[in-house]
């Protein structure tokens, strides 16, 4: 499968670290396909359909139908790496506007400023 470009989502075994399992569901794409690329694995974020927000920094994605997902759904920062062979899916990629939205909470949550700002 060709690598997941940023904001792109897609189906992988999503790692969990409170119990020995894993459970296939949507991811974000964080890296490039260059990076991963190059380097056999790559940055995600969770997407979870949890019925409303509970961690403060949560995204609430507001075209998930376009994403390619299956039910209103919220980008929760809990990240993790992936080999690209770990990869079962690319389902659909976020739209201008919630990229936008996933940016300034990936810029928070990183201590970065965002372009244009100080």
């Amino acid at each position: 499968m060709p690598a997941c470009d940023r904001f792109e989502v897609a189906v992988v075994p999503f790692p969990f670290v409170d119990v020995p399992a894993v459970k296939r569901r949507p991811a974000l794409a964080l890296s490039t396909a260059a990076f991963l690329q190059a380097n056999g694995h790559g940055l995600f974020a969770m997407i979870t359909t949890a019925k409303r927000s509970t961690w403060p920094s949560d995204v609430t994605l507001r075209d998930w139908r376009e994403a390619g997902l299956t039910a209103p759904s919220i980008l929760r920062w809990k990240l993790f790496t992936l080999h690209e062979a770990a990869i079962l899916d690319r389902v659909g990629r976020l739209t201008r506007s919630d990229e936008a939205a996933s940016s300034r909470g990936l810029a928070l949550m990183l201590g970065l400023a965002l372009a244009g700002r100080a």
